[in-house]
Formats: C-alpha cells, sequence, structure tokens
C-alpha cells in the first residue's frame, strides 16, 4: 500500500531531512493526486539526501505497478542502514525510461514532468559515478591518452602571456608555434590532443621559465560561476543552513589574475576574506546536459582559485553577493589548468590555505554538498556553460567570517593555496 503524506513526512525526520524541505516542493505540485504526491516527495527526500547525509551517498528509486520499493545504497549516515538492510527486493520492469531529478534520484513515472529539474534518461545509461563514463567506446568521442599527462600554464607580463605545457618529467615547452593562447576555443578544438601529439613527436622547443611571471592558466573566461555554501562545515561556521540547492552567483571575469599576483584590497574595505577552491574550467559547451554523467564530457581542467571577498561588500551592502566578489584581482587562478586525465576523482582533493604561514584551511572535495558532475550538470539547465568558463566551486570551513576573531586580511598579508595535484599559489596583498 502506497505510505501516506504523514508517513514520507515521518520517513523523512527519521533519517535527518528538514521537513520544511518537502514544504518548500509543495508549490511545484499542485494538483498531483495524493499517492503520486507521496511517492514526490519520496523523491525530494533522496535527492536532499545524498549531498546532506554522508559523503557520496548514493540514493536512488525504482518504482513497478502500485508499489515503491526504495533502495538506498553506499550508506553514508548512520541511521539509514537499517533501512537498507529492509528494502525490498529490486524487481525487473518499469518501463522503457525513468526520469532523473534532482541529484539524480528517479522520479516515479507519470509525475516527472512535475520537477523542474528532472530529465528522461534510458535504463542502460543509470551508473553510479560520473567519473566511470569518462573511457567510453564511442568512435565519435575522443579518446585520452592518459600515457602523456600534461599541464598547460601561460607564462609572461599580463597581456603577453606565452602558452606553455609542463610534461610528466617537469620539462616546460613553448606552445606558440601550436596556438596564440590557451583559451576556450584552443580547448574546444581539440588542443590538448594536438599538445600530446607535438610532445610525441618532439616537435615543441624547450621554454626556459626561469624568472617569468605566471598567468592565470586560460585566458579570456567568458564567466566565471560560484556556488556559495558548498561545504557542509562552511556553512555552518557562518550560520548558514546547508542549501537544498546550489546558491549560484557571477564574478566579474576580469577578477581572474595570476597565481603569484598581488591582490588589492579595495579602497574602503575592512573585511577581505579568502576562500581556497577548487575550479572547474569548461573544455566543451555545456547546454541541457541529460544527466550528471554527461559532466565529465564537457570538462577541459582542473585549477586552483582564490575566490577573494569583501565581506561588508558582500552581505551588508546588496542582497546579492557580486559587490564582494567583483572587486579587482579578487581571483588568482592557476598555476596549471590540469587536464582531467591527471584527476581521475575530482572528489578526493585536500584543500588548504594559510595566512602568513599559519593554517586556516584544510579541507577535502570529499564534502562538498555538490559534486562537480552534479553542478556542471545543474548549471547548464540554466545557462550555457561555454569553452574557457571558469566554476568555481566553493571553500571549506577557515574563512575569517567564520572564524572567532574575524582576521580580515590588510597590506603586507600573504595567503598560501594548495590543492593536490593541482599545484600551489601564492599572493601578497596591497591596498588600491
Amino acid at each position: 500500500m502506497t505510505p501516506t503524506v504523514d508517513a514520507t513526512r515521518r520517513v523523512a525526520q527519521g533519517i535527518g531531512v528538514r521537513p520544511e524541505i518537502l514544504d518548500e516542493y509543495r508549490p511545484l505540485h499542485r494538483g498531483v493526486p495524493p499517492p503520486a504526491l507521496d511517492q514526490l516527495w519520496r523523491c525530494h527526500i533522496a535527492n536532499y539526501s545524498i549531498h546532506v547525509l554522508g559523503d557520496r551517498l548514493f540514493s536512488y528509486f525504482e518504482y513497478h505497478g502500485d508499489d515503491l520499493a526504495s533502495d538506498l545504497a553506499r550508506m553514508g549516515a548512520d541511521g539509514l542502514v537499517e533501512a537498507h538492510r529492509r528494502r525490498p527486493a529490486a524487481r525487473a520492469g518499469g518501463g522503457a525510461g525513468r526520469v532523473v531529478g534532482l541529484h539524480g534520484a528517479d522520479v516515479p513515472h507519470g509525475v516527472g514532468h512535475r520537477t523542474p529539474l528532472g530529465r528522461r534518461e534510458s535504463q542502460s545509461s543509470h551508473t553510479r559515478s560520473p567519473w566511470a563514463r569518462r573511457s567510453t567506446n564511442d568512435p565519435s568521442k575522443p579518446t585520452r591518452n592518459v600515457g602523456n599527462h600534461v599541464k598547460l600554464l601561460r607564462l609572461g607580463a599580463p597581456g603577453k602571456e606565452c602558452p606553455a605545457v609542463l610534461d610528466s618529467a617537469g620539462r616546460t615547452y613553448d606552445l606558440s608555434g601550436l596556438t596564440r593562447d590557451i583559451d576556450g576555443p584552443f580547448l574546444a578544438g581539440g588542443g590538448v590532443e594536438r599538445i600530446r601529439a607535438a610532445l610525441g613527436s618532439g616537435e615543441l622547443p624547450l621554454l626556459d621559465a626561469e624568472g617569468l611571471r605566471t598567468g592565470a592558466p586560460v585566458a579570456r573566461p567568458g564567466k566565471v560561476v560560484c556556488i556559495g555554501l558548498n561545504y557542509r562545515d562552511h556553512a555552518a561556521e557562518t550560520g548558514a543552513e546547508v542549501p537544498p540547492r546550489p546558491v549560484v552567483f557571477m564574478k566579474d571575469p576580469s577578477t581572474v589574475v595570476g597565481p603569484y599576483d598581488t591582490v588589492l584590497i579595495p579602497r574602503g574595505s575592512a573585511k577581505t576574506d579568502w576562500e581556497v577552491e577548487l575550479a572547474v574550467v569548461i573544455g566543451r559547451r555545456a547546454r541541457y546536459l541529460a544527466a550528471p554523467s554527461d559532466a565529465a564530457e564537457t570538462i577541459g581542467g582542473y585549477a586552483v582559485s582564490n575566490d577573494v571577498s569583501e565581506r561588508a561588500f558582500q552581505l551588508e551592502l546588496s542582497a546579492q553577493w557580486d559587490l564582494g566578489k567583483s572587486c579587482e584581482t579578487f581571483n588568482p587562478l592557476g598555476p596549471w589548468l590540469v587536464t582531467p586525465d591527471e584527476v581521475p576523482d575530482p572528489q578526493a582533493l585536500g584543500l588548504r590555505l594559510s595566512v602568513n604561514g599559519v593554517r586556516r584551511q584544510d579541507g577535502t572535495s570529499r564534502d562538498m554538498v555538490f559534486d562537480v558532475a552534479f553542478l556542471v550538470w545543474y548549471l547548464s539547465q540554466y545557462m550555457v556553460l561555454e569553452p574557457g568558463d571558469v566554476i568555481n566551486t566553493g571553500t571549506p570551513a577557515g574563512v575569517a567570517l567564520g572564524l572567532p576573531d574575524k582576521p580580515y586580511l590588510r597590506a603586507g598579508d600573504t595567503t598560501e593555496l594548495t590543492i593536490d595535484g593541482l599545484g600551489s599559489q601564492r599572493q601578497t596583498f596591497a591596498q588600491a
């Protein structure tokens, strides 16, 4: 028998989901019969649970006939294990396709159109890890050569950077004979594959990088999309609730500077803050992706990002965050653009930041509320992600805003950032 709405709410409370989350979805489903609504709400519970209740929790629902059989697998939270043990046995059937809702949970057949985030997907395409789909036998998609890892970088004075590549042996090569710059068209046009071919044939000249400034590893991003409150511990330290869906804001692309460039504290600032973040650089156009599992094929690489923020401008002067995020030099990026073959799992990276030699942030990307694959898919439902665009995926706990003494940055302070496998940054702050 189909559970009642009250029973659904008890299930929500029992697994730690705020019951109010169900009420937030109520306006979306006016006119849906109570049994179907109850089933749909259970899907929302699973959706909310994935990123809130445990590390890499994977939840999905299967619907067959009048039954709703729940399968909560890869347990990541105490209290769900018993539900997993007592789950009904999976049954075959259920129709030719399924509707994937927010975070990848299945929506019961016949009510999928009620969720604005739903996308229909065949049963055969269902996978537990979007990164498992990187390797494919589809001849229409180029394979990645994992035998020759490359790190892309740009060296030289601002506006006059020379494209370069650091190979797996630590040698730096000049790419100016292959491309004018490392930018969106280069990434989308098979640039990385051309680099690997040129390295393999020995046709690239060595570049003496000694004394050269390191610029941002990608030129002129069309947009910088940022995700707020995407780590549970960061949300907690700022006094905010973990969001039920990504908090999205934009940052002026002109804020992007090199990883060792001076960062300017804005005039009138009293609360300039730091944020170490994993940056995703888009390599292929992402528009209405069918599922998070399709995200890997659109990612051009990863980089270290410092999402510098002025908290008074961000939180006190406007209802939107842009004023405190878009000050000049507020997005050091790099040193490298690391290709995805060197980052087999972007949810297994350590992120660290120190201020004046004192460790302030020490987190891991596995604690993201919404992981990289979901973020790319989610954003593609609302905007077109073009090659060269940058996504700052959020910061772990340890920002000045969340510390008891609020040690905001002053002229002369230095920040040092590192992410596993992606390199390190160092900035000195100066008054604008």
